[in-house]
């Protein structure tokens, strides 16, 4: 659909996803009316959701104090369950907060396996003076903050990158673009500016500016427990999104699984770029529960492909998801007060092929502004797949 699809730059990385259905049928009971929608707009009771965010400056001990971390449930299905990391294979740290630096971070993640922190007992920022970088003859990756470990780009450089086409990470199938390793799980952590803007290409060709804070392509990626704020990508553009997350060709269409984590969360700290604010993926699917999106920003201006005369961009506030045939599964979430230039302040949705799925359970999404187009009926969403969006027992308005 001109005026509002990715252009053919970004189709070309697509890789359709299996359609697949949510895996977790046990939901908290949430105090809102239920309503099963077709394209008619739902008005239920309202939902109150925390805010997780990290202002600017703040010391270790605030940020700590304004996390709020929600802990992982065990109503959540085996997927989005969190790794056991008592026996880690490298420990970043000895002790101090003196002793958790960006070139212990940065080796560890190279190296690969199950990863912890021993920084002390109380929260501690790491300034990160270099991106770490997952390398591909690592089958597992795990990275856990332990609830007290901030990773910051200091507002010059993305945090983390893993890209399996990458030759300078090394070449280990002859298919990068579908393979089933490295298996990445970041858990317990915060990653906070981050900062993508202004790179041409993304290390290993491809993508531009994208994924303020973190940026994979391949293999398989699960993030819990985890909060990320104001990160960026670059402001404007039609190929380019995602400030904390952009996601890209997954194993086998596998989803990204996103559980108990927070994007922005404050109006200090929403995560901002081009098109999703938050997160972007060109034919990935995502199966997200108990989670957070709130404050975050898609500034461009002219949608996809742009329309002429303008940049490019602005669609997504919090997610933008295109492609072929991929799904989004949204469990027990709040999405509110993000905004959007163009369209989709909440969700942008655009299943070229029309084969895509999106089921909203248990969630709200309110006060998401700023679009100029939508789906009439789905305020905060632009949606183009199969059918309509499936909403159970949730409130968007």
């Amino acid at each position: 659909m001109k005026g509002c699809v990715a252009s053919n730059t970004a189709m070309l990385l697509d890789r359709p996803g299996s359609v697949r259905g949510p895996r977790w049928s046990t939901l908290r009971p949430i105090a809102a009316l239920a309503l099963i929608v077709a394209v008619a707009p739902l008005v239920t009771a309202s939902v109150t959701a925390t805010g997780h965010g990290i202002e600017r400056g703040a010391s270790a001990s605030e940020t700590a104090d304004r996390l709020g971390r929600r802990q992982i449930t065990p109503a959540l299905p085996p997927s989005a369950q969190p790794v056991d990391t008592s026996r880690p294979d490298r420990i970043i740290g000895t002790g101090t907060a003196a002793s958790c630096t960006s070139t212990g971070v940065v080796a560890a993640v190279a190296a690969g396996g199950i990863i912890t922190f021993d920084c002390g007992p109380n929260p501690v920022v790491i300034e990160m003076h270099e991106t770490a970088k997952v390398v591909n003859t690592s089958p597992t990756v795990v990275l856990d903050g332990g609830g007290l470990v901030t990773l910051s780009g200091r507002d010059t450089r993305r945090i983390l990158y893993m890209n399996t086409c990458d030759p300078a990470q090394i070449w280990t199938t002859p298919h990068c673009q579908n393979q089933d390793h490295p298996r990445l799980t970041i858990q317990n952590l915060t990653f906070t500016r981050g900062n993508a803007t202004g790179q041409l290409t993304i290390d290993g060709g491809g993508g531009g500016g994208s994924g303020g804070a973190v940026y994979v392509r391949g293999g398989q990626v699960r993030i819990l427990d985890s909060v990320f704020t104001s990160n960026r990508c670059d402001p404007t553009g039609p190929d380019v999104g995602g400030a904390a997350l952009r996601i890209l060709s997954q194993f086998e269409g596998g989803p990204v699984i996103v559980a108990g984590s927070t994007f922005g969360g404050s109006p200090a700290s929403g995560n901002v770029c081009s098109n999703g604010g938050a997160i972007s993926s060109i034919g990935v699917s995502w199966e997200i529960y108990d989670s957070e999106f709130s404050h975050n920003r898609a500034s461009g201006s002219g949608a996809n492909p742009a329309r002429p005369g303008t940049p490019g961009g602005g669609n997504g506030g919090a997610i933008y998801l295109d492609g072929n045939r991929f799904t989004l599964d949204l469990v027990d979430s709040s999405i509110s007060d993000n905004t959007a230039s163009e369209g989709g302040p909440a969700i942008f949705f655009v299943s070229n092929d029309r084969s895509g799925e999106l089921r909203i359970t248990g969630s709200e999404l309110r006060r998401n502004t700023g679009e100029r187009f939508g789906t009439p009926g789905f305020p905060g969403i632009f949606f183009l797949g199969r059918g309509s969006p499936v909403v159970t027992a949730s409130t968007i308005r």
